[in-house]
């Protein structure tokens, strides 16, 4: 097993795992709570990468692990404005 398929995906299951959280405690303030999940998977991916202490793929692992990230949490923002639609109109006022 490659270093990236050991190192990547635990990052995406954190990133899934604050999504749901997000989903189910922050109710309509979870545009508030996105971004702190997004902040803290990117922090966790440079220590899991730096930490595997491998220079050769570190990029295409920290892109794999960020691009992830957002391709998740974006679908849980979509996911989350059909769910509270009040939460725009917040947002743009």
């Amino acid at each position: 097993m490659s270093a990236r398929s050991r190192s990547v995906p635990p990052i995406w299951l954190v990133a899934l795992v604050g999504a749901i959280l997000v989903g189910v405690f922050a109710g309509e303030a979870f545009l508030t709570w996105i971004p702190v999940v997004a902040a803290f998977a990117v922090l966790l991916t440079f220590v899991v990468q730096l930490s595997l202490q491998r220079k050769e793929g570190l990029v295409n692992r920290i892109i794999a692990s960020v691009g992830g990230v957002l391709v998740i949490l974006g679908i849980a923002t979509v996911v989350l404005v059909v769910l509270h639609p009040g939460s725009l109109d917040r947002l743009l006022s």
